[in-house]
């Protein structure tokens, strides 16, 4: 039986008062995890989200035979020194797509990693022929059995430093490939990288322990190979800027004054742009962000054109509730999604909710508003279609 939520529509009133704080990043903390595999000691982290995937990756872990403690509700401390290969459990898998970020620091560790195709949401086509020809230029083969692939390091069974260029810039991509270099013979070059702050958060995570890593945060990351790494102090897991960006677009549909802590505002300068862009009254401060006002303010609002990027452009996974958002102000806004090719299908279920939204193409939209919005059953395609 799914999971379901019940929410009492506020019928436009701006009600929602107070502060909220925002936890720890989804996509940042699921990296580190996979990113213990490459440390000779146990590793502390902190501030980790209580959330599904974060329960579904120490339990891949501790299939592989690392363990793992929760010392706490969000304090985990991770133990990979009895991992004694690279074989990833395929129902376990399937159930979370990042799973792949394993093949990095398990190809590199033990020169061999099986996996099936991992799983996620459906939001589109998403190919991992790019990780596989990456691994191939790193000295290893690829085969394809039993509905699982075996990618094995010849020779001495150990990667080997490479220039890998994606031709899209890709968060995972540049994660996986930049802790796979980490214990590769030779320099490791990475280019077309993502810019993401995850990335940057990795990087200097995999620094801590003693990695060569310079221009993360660059199109250009060069990562010199080295030994196992080791961990001294407890790692805390950065803000989760996507999770502050639902806070935001709540806000700003739903609240009078509300105060978003805990959180890192300059992660989210595109979408605070396009916030006050159309209207809303945005403040920052060192490590938060308010509206405030709300209620004078809301006749204000215009429709503004959103077009997702890679960072530090618009997320594509705020572009739902970017959505929702616009049927309630005043005009026209284009809406163009340039990372999925699955993104807009969720509007299906605005429209019938009375938004008024006309899809061009599989990654165009036209948003006109405002329009009352009536309560129904919905089902999330995906976890950010489902918040919005």
């Amino acid at each position: 039986m799914k999971e379901k939520f019940l929410i009492r529509g506020l019928n436009g009133k701006k009600k929602l008062e107070g502060s909220i704080p925002v936890g720890g990043a989804k996509n940042a903390a699921i990296k580190l995890f996979a990113a213990s595999l490459l440390f000779k000691s146990p590793v502390t982290l902190g501030n980790v989200p209580d959330i599904e995937d974060t329960r579904r990756i120490t339990e891949i872990l501790e299939d592989l035979g690392a363990v793992t403690e929760r010392l706490d509700r969000r304090l985990y401390r991770v133990n990979t020194k009895a991992v004694a290969g690279g074989t990833v459990n395929p129902e376990m898998a399937k159930r979370i797509r990042a799973s792949i970020v394993l093949t990095g620091p398990l190809l590199a560790r033990f020169g061999e990693v099986i996996l099936p195709h991992p799983g996620g949401d459906v939001i589109g086509a998403r190919p991992i022929d790019f990780f596989l020809a990456g691994f191939q230029r790193m000295g290893a083969s690829v085969e394809w059995k039993n509905d699982r692939y075996r990618i094995s390091a010849r020779g001495k069974k150990k990667l080997r430093g490479a220039e890998i260029f994606f031709p899209m810039p890709s968060v995972t991509g540049t994660e996986t490939f930049m802790m796979a270099g980490v214990l590769a013979e030779g320099k490791t070059v990475i280019k077309n990288a993502a810019m993401e702050p995850e990335i940057e958060e990795l990087a200097e995570f995999l620094r801590r322990g003693g990695a060569s890593i310079t221009g993360a945060g660059t199109p250009v990351i060069t990562i010199e190979g080295g030994e196992l790494l080791s961990s001294k102090k407890p790692w805390q897991v950065m803000p989760d800027r996507i999770e502050a960006g639902s806070f935001l677009f709540l806000g700003a549909l739903a609240a009078k004054n509300l105060e978003i802590t805990d959180c890192v505002p300059e992660h989210l300068e595109s979408v605070i742009h396009f916030l006050r862009q159309s209207g809303v009254p945005i403040e920052t401060g060192k490590d938060s962000i308010r509206i405030s006002g709300n209620t004078e303010k809301s006749s204000l609002w215009r429709g503004v054109n959103l077009k997702t990027h890679e960072y530090p452009g618009f997320p594509t996974d705020l572009q739902a509730p970017a959505v929702v958002y616009l049927t309630q102000v005043k005009g026209e806004s284009l809406v163009f999604e340039t990372i999925w090719d699955g993104r807009l299908n969720y509007t299906e279920d605005l429209v019938a909710m009375g938004a008024d939204i006309k899809i061009w193409d599989a990654h165009r939209a036209l948003v006109k508003g405002p329009t009352p919005l009536r309560g129904r059953e919905l089902e999330g395609p995906d976890i950010r279609a489902g918040l919005a």
